[in-house]
């Protein structure tokens, strides 16, 4: 079963992509106690669109949301300007917060709650963001 969800990338439509990826990953059956993770993964990345990728320009975000064995696989794709996430380095987190930059945790977090991430430019010259989230049997 692959699901998609198309929406235009506007912060409003955040709640309906979250609703969306918590009903697929209860109807797949995934642990409760993952889907808190994913969710937030999830929602990091498409407001990292949203507000960096588009910069308030009209676009939009597709995700497709699927189980493959033990992983749960979503894949986010836009048209926003070519964006590797993979690729911006980790912020240190040794530095004490007063004293960080402001941002750029949003990817940090999704490397930390999901197993895998990757991203590939699409043939029309877009962005499509690979997460997998290994999943443990359910309750």
């Amino acid at each position: 079963m692959t699901s998609t969800l198309r929406v235009q990338a506007e912060l409003v439509n955040l709640e309906t992509i979250r609703r969306h990826v918590e009903d697929v990953a209860i109807a797949l059956k995934v642990n409760p106690e993952t889907i808190p993770d994913v969710l937030l993964a999830v929602n990091e990345m498409a407001t990292n669109v949203i507000v960096h990728g588009y910069r308030g320009q009209p676009g939009s975000l597709e995700l497709d949301i699927e189980q493959d064995k033990d992983n749960l696989i979503i894949r986010l794709r836009d048209h926003a300007p070519v964006f590797d996430p993979t690729r911006v380095p980790p912020p240190d987190v040794t530095v004490p917060l007063h004293k960080r930059p402001l941002g750029g945790m949003g990817i940090y977090l999704t490397r930390r709650l999901m197993d895998k991430m990757s991203h590939r430019v699409t043939h029309d010259n877009g962005n499509e963001v690979t997460l997998v989230k290994s999943l443990p049997s359910s309750l």
